[in-house]
C-alpha cells in the first residue's frame, strides 16, 4: 500500500484506542486478532460499520487466559472509540466524555498512531460475509446492558441447560480457569434474544393439527417474524449472525444456544422454503454457508494466541443437531415438486462444503445422491427462477 492511501485509510476510518492494556493481553477485532506488546495502543484504519471488539487478560507470563469479553460497536467516519484498562476488574472500561474528546483529538493529531496496529483489510470481505445483516438496531435490540458479553455472566444459565460435550468443555474451562468469574464481577444479565419456542403448545386445537404444526414451523416462523421482527426477515438474519459472532468470536454458550434454536427453526419448516419464503431461505443458506466456512478455516480459532477455541470436534461430528437438520433439509429439497434456483445452488455449495471438509454423508436411500439429480431425471424437482 502506497504511503498516500494508507494516510487517507488513517484519516477516515475508525480507531480503538486502548490506554494501559497489560502485555500478553488478547485483543481481537472481527476475523482478527492481536497479542498485546509493549507498545501496543489499538487499531486504525477500521472500516465504517459493525464490528465485534474482544479481549481476555492473561497472566503475567502469558500462558493462562481469562474468558473472553467482547461488545459490538458501529463506528462512523475518523471515529476514536477510546477504552481505558481498569487493573482491578481486568477489563476495559469508558471514559469520560472530557477524556473520551481529548484522546479523539490526540489520535487525530496522529500523536498515537506509531502505537496502533492496522486493520488488515485483506480480512475485511470474511468479516462482511459474517456480518452484513446486523445493523445499528439489532445491536441496540440484543445487547446486555453494558453492551459486555462474556460467558462468566451466563454460569448461572449454563447450569440448567442439558449439555452437549462442547459445552462441558466449557464449564470446565470456566471452573478450571484462575481468574475470577463471579465474585468480582456484578450479576448481569445476558443478551436480549428472541425466544424460539422448541415445542409449539395450544390449547383447544385437535391433536392431529398440533402434531402437525410441530412438524413444520412455517407458522411458528410467521408468527415470530410479524410479532418479534416486525416483519423483516434481515432482522431474524441479523440476530443469527449476532449470536454466531457471539459464540464464536466471544465464546458465549448463551449465544451458542440462540445461534442453534434459530437454525432448528429454519430448518423446521417444510413448507416457507418453497412456498412463501424461498428468498428469505436462500439468504439463510448462504448465511450459514459463510459462518461454516469460516468455522472450518485452520486458523480461524484463538489458539495462536493462548486462548482456547470453544468450538471442538463434537460440534462437527456425524452425530451433531447440525448433521441431522442439513440431511433432512437436503431430502426435503430432493423430495420437492419445485425449488427455487438460487436455494438449489447455494444448498449444493453448503452440501459440498460438509462433505468436503468434514465427510459427512448426506446420501440418501434412493439411487441419487444427496440433492444432485441428473438432467433426464424424471423424479427431479422443478428448478425455478424467481424474479429478486
Amino acid at each position: 500500500m502506497d504511503p498516500e492511501t494508507a494516510m487517507e485509510l488513517v484519516k477516515h476510518g475508525a480507531t480503538l484506542l486502548f490506554l494501559d492494556v497489560p502485555q500478553y493481553t488478547v485483543v481481537g477485532i472481527d476475523t482478527q486478532v492481536f497479542s498485546v506488546g509493549p507498545n501496543f495502543k489499538g487499531i486504525k484504519m477500521i472500516p465504517p460499520g459493525v464490528h465485534f471488539v474482544f479481549y481476555s487478560s492473561s497472566s503475567r507470563d502469558g500462558k493462562e487466559f481469562s474468558p473472553i469479553i467482547g461488545f459490538f460497536i458501529d463506528v462512523s467516519h475518523s471515529q476514536v472509540v477510546v477504552r481505558k484498562w481498569n487493573q482491578q476488574e481486568e477489563r476495559l472500561v469508558k471514559v469520560s466524555e472530557e477524556e473520551e474528546g481529548r484522546y479523539s483529538q490526540a489520535v487525530k493529531n496522529m500523536e498515537f498512531d506509531q502505537h496502533l496496529g492496522p486493520y488488515d483489510l485483506s480480512h475485511y470481505g470474511d468479516w462482511k460475509r459474517l456480518s452484513n445483516y446486523i445493523t445499528k438496531n439489532t445491536i441496540e435490540r440484543l445487547e446486555p446492558i453494558g453492551g459486555e458479553i462474556t460467558v462468566t455472566c451466563e454460569s448461572t444459565m449454563a447450569k440448567n441447560t442439558p449439555k452437549t460435550a462442547m459445552e462441558t468443555t466449557l464449564d470446565e474451562q470456566l471452573r478450571n480457569s484462575k481468574f475470577s468469574t463471579s465474585t468480582e464481577i456484578p450479576q448481569k444479565r445476558g443478551c436480549y434474544y428472541t425466544s424460539i419456542p422448541r415445542v409449539i403448545k395450544r390449547k383447544g386445537i385437535p391433536g392431529e393439527q398440533l402434531t402437525s404444526l410441530n412438524l413444520d414451523k412455517t407458522e411458528l416462523l410467521e408468527t415470530l417474524l410479524e410479532k418479534e421482527y416486525g416483519g423483516f426477515e434481515d432482522s431474524l438474519l441479523g440476530e443469527l449472525q449476532f449470536a454466531f459472532i457471539a459464540f464464536l468470536m466471544g465464546q458465549s454458550l448463551e449465544a451458542f444456544i440462540q445461534w442453534k434454536s434459530l437454525v432448528s427453526l429454519l430448518f423446521g419448516c417444510t413448507e416457507a422454503p418453497f412456498r412463501t419464503r424461498s428468498q428469505m431461505f436462500t439468504k439463510f443458506i448462504k448465511v450459514l454457508y459463510y459462518q461454516l466456512k469460516y468455522s472450518l478455516q485452520k486458523d480461524r480459532t484463538l489458539e495462536d494466541t493462548g486462548a482456547s477455541a470453544l468450538l471442538d470436534d463434537s460440534w462437527f461430528s456425524s452425530d451433531s443437531f447440525l448433521h441431522r437438520l442439513c440431511k433432512d433439509f437436503f431430502s426435503l429439497l430432493q423430495d420437492a415438486s419445485v425449488v427455487d434456483g438460487d436455494l438449489l445452488s447455494w444448498a449444493r455449495k453448503l452440501e459440498e462444503l460438509l462433505e468436503n471438509s468434514l465427510g459427512w454423508d448426506f446420501q440418501q436411500k434412493s439411487a441419487v445422491d444427496g440433492i444432485y439429480f441428473e438432467e433426464n431425471d424424471e423424479y427431479a424437482p422443478v428448478v425455478e427462477m424467481l424474479d429478486a
